[in-house]
């Protein structure tokens, strides 16, 4: 494609999708939370009657659908334009069907489905999250187990997150805020990140919020922003969201910020989501999470996320948690083969904007001539390739390792075996 084209194209694009805010169309209000509970106390629990305004992007959606239009798919940026636009009218078709089963379809569209089959591997993030609770199941209050303690409060972790973000992105203001309607704990832009007013935090939320948020989410948007040649890069694209998130979790595990709740949260999540598309409503949401471990507000804000835009009763569920277990599989597998096939420039790729992984493939060329920029800030653990090959090639190696042949008690057996040798 032209320069000139392209340029058009990507300053068009900016701007049809700034109407398409999903997360903020689909926020409760927040009394909702408060009526439920008392009900739920009372003994006599009702399902939420929450009427979210229905957008008015039908003008953003059908000048999206013209600017795909226009953009040559056989051309790697032209590919990169067409899928982001198409991504954004879908966003903001999904939008404008909120409560209707339409919603739940584009939803999938965009963000799939938990119960999806990787062909190659033939597996789904719903046999991956039973696989973690399984396991992680009979560790709940073991002695030996440390018991995790929320005792920051949202004012004061502020501005500790601020002070940590300041020093990272050295060149970039980001500001750090409190907002009382959010059902996240935090939810980060590129240029500011919001903090649930309500929150009480622990120790383990500080690294799992910088390394997840603020090191992966804010620097992306930032690195994007700076692509001079295309624009595009810097916005949140729906389409993004998998690979996003994947890297996001990735980076809570890999830097040892993932606890034992945090993964257990994030699988319960994925089944949730299953469980409303087969028809459970929000009460049977709620129990499940009550049953999980997870206090009535928190178990709220867990059903409420996946109710978003949908219909507490009808299948009409917003399908982005699941999302989060689905992403981390495709993001490791993908670093994997970085490693193995000696292409470790896409681990860089992969921050260097809003991309999917796909992107980072197919853009390799535009990074290599210098038309895209690599990205100014990138997470220790991602930037120092030394460390992380060498923890994926052995993360590939111990893969093949069979666990269900193996007892702890073949540790003796061996033991035995070595001395008769």
């Amino acid at each position: 494609m032209k320069a000139q084209d392209i340029h058009q194209l990507d300053t068009d694009l900016v701007k049809a999708s700034k109407k398409i805010k999903v997360l903020n169309a689909l926020t409760w209000p927040v009394e909702a939370e408060q009526r439920f509970l008392d009900s739920w106390h009372k003994g006599n629990p009702k399902l939420p009657e929450v009427k979210l305004a229905v957008p008015d992007v039908k003008v953003n959606v059908d000048m999206l659908d013209s600017i795909a239009s226009r953009c040559d798919h056989q051309d790697p940026v032209g590919k990169f334009l067409a899928e982001t636009a198409y991504s954004y009218a879908d966003a903001g078709r999904m939008l404008m069907h909120i409560g209707t089963p339409e919603f739940t379809r584009f939803s999938t569209r965009i963000y799939g489905r938990p119960d999806t089959v990787y062909k190659l591997q033939g597996m789904t993030a719903v046999d991956g999250a039973r696989f973690f609770l399984e396991v992680t199941d009979n560790l709940l209050g073991h002695e030996s187990i440390q018991r995790t303690d929320f005792d920051i409060p949202a004012k004061d972790f502020a501005e500790w997150l601020k002070a940590e973000v300041d020093e990272f992105f050295d060149h970039d203001a980001v500001e750090v805020m409190i907002d009382q309607s959010m059902s996240s704990k935090a939810l980060a832009g590129a240029t500011r990140i919001r903090i649930r007013g309500s929150a009480v935090f622990s120790q383990l939320d500080k690294d799992q919020l910088l390394y997840h948020e603020a090191f992966v989410h804010t620097a992306t948007q930032l690195n994007g922003r700076k692509q001079s040649n295309l624009q595009s890069l810097g916005l949140g694209a729906p389409r993004t969201t998998r690979t996003q998130e994947g890297i996001a979790v990735m980076a809570e595990l890999i830097t040892n910020a993932m606890d034992l709740n945090r993964l257990r949260r994030i699988a319960l999540r994925v089944l949730a989501v299953k469980m409303a598309l087969d028809g459970a409503d929000f009460i049977d949401l709620f129990k499940f999470f009550l049953d999980a471990g997870q206090s009535d507000i928190e178990s709220f804000r867990s059903a409420q996320r996946i109710f978003r835009g949908g219909d507490v009763k009808n299948k009409v569920v917003f399908t982005k948690d699941a999302v989060y277990l689905q992403g981390l599989f495709e993001v490791h597998t993908f670093l994997r083969l970085a490693i193995r096939d000696n292409k470790p420039n896409l681990v860089r790729n992969l921050f260097a904007g809003r991309l999917t992984m796909g992107d980072a493939i197919r853009l390799q060329q535009q990074f290599e001539n210098g038309w895209l920029k690599p990205p100014a800030y990138m997470p220790m653990w991602a930037s120092d390739l030394r460390r992380l090959s060498a923890l994926l090639a052995y993360s590939a190696f111990v893969a093949n390792i069979k666990l269900e042949k193996v007892t702890l008690n073949r540790f003796i057996e061996y033991e035995d075996e070595i001395k008769t040798q």
